[in-house]
């Protein structure tokens, strides 16, 4: 398990009776993979965990493991309403395949550090596999500072990486301060991947990746590699689209930029809705602007093969 480049947290295909759709999902890990991206998270936010049974999940990241691995590592997001669970959860999508974990903090209940803690600590001990914390306040009320990063970091020795969402890039600088090389840091909102690289971020947890692979690996290495010209005129065009990862109804515009593109379904599960009105028609335009505007730096995906 190598944590760095660009991973995409994937996105759930539905069929049209809103079930898993198991053959697209393995052709679009496929092709993610054929784009560059070193490694598949399922079951993440993006993924619409909180709506996918627990067999569902071990489904999922067993059509995943068998569509990629083991060219591609695939890691599985940790996310549940109680700690049991969340330790039942890892041990089976260890079992089915994955090499990897994201661990989310529990959902609903915001606790203090001392549980927040125990909980990663349970989840951390039920395996072996190396394991990404990810901190996302924004979203989930439990910010995991910089200095209870590193405890955890020097407590368990397979925490190998922070996934960083509080869209602050100095957290990237100061957990690098009290880490150093120990932790791979990610970024993970998209509309401050090249801010968070040049902060020492190494690794990018995507969402419009989901739709544009090339070009998100593209603005990953071009910005990794220092050449800032050609990466801000990518990031300028690209952020439109970009800032769509930050907002509520991530997961609905994502999804439908997906549909535009033709790799994938504007399908979500209740309680999301699809996009409509003029929600949806400012997704368009976006999409549309994109598509008419795109530079030529920008060099296009490969097409969604079987």
């Amino acid at each position: 398990m190598q944590w760095k480049g660009v991973m995409p947290a994937m996105t759930t295909a539905f069929d049209a009776q809103l079930k898993v759709d198991h053959e697209f999902v393995a052709r679009h890990a496929r092709w993610l993979r054929t784009n560059g991206c070193t490694a598949i998270v399922c079951l993440g936010s993006l993924g619409e965990a909180a709506t996918l049974t627990f067999d569902e999940k071990i489904s999922a990241v067993q059509t995943v493991v068998k569509a990629v691995s083991p060219q591609t590592p695939v890691v599985a997001a940790i996310s549940a309403l109680s700690t049991a669970e969340a330790v039942a959860l890892a041990q089976s999508v260890a079992h089915a395949g994955a090499q990897g974990l994201m661990i989310l903090p529990p959902y609903v209940y915001q606790g203090d550090w001392r549980e927040m803690k125990a909980h990663i600590a349970a989840i951390l001990s039920a395996t072996e596999l190396p394991a990404m914390l990810y901190n996302n306040p924004i979203a989930y009320g439990t910010d995991f500072s910089p200095e209870q990063i590193d405890e955890l970091a020097r407590e368990f020795k397979n925490l190998a990486a922070v996934k960083e969402s509080s869209t602050d890039v100095r957290r990237v600088t100061a957990i690098r301060a009290l880490t150093g090389d120990r932790l791979a840091i990610f970024v993970g909102v998209d509309d401050a991947i090249v801010e968070g690289i040049e902060a020492g971020a190494v690794g990018w947890i995507a969402g419009l990746v989901n739709a544009l692979p090339r070009e998100s690996v593209d603005l990953f290495n071009l910005a990794t590699e220092g050449r800032k010209q050609d990466a801000f005129e990518l990031y300028r065009w690209f952020l439109p689209l970009l800032r769509m990862d930050t907002v509520p109804k991530f997961v609905q515009l994502i999804k439908q930029v997906q549909e535009e593109a033709a790799v994938g379904s504007a399908r979500v599960r209740p309680p999301r809705l699809q996009l409509e009105g003029a929600e949806l028609a400012q997704t368009r335009a976006a999409w549309a602007q994109a598509v008419k505007n795109r530079p030529a730096i920008a060099l296009k995906s490969t097409v969604l093969g079987a």
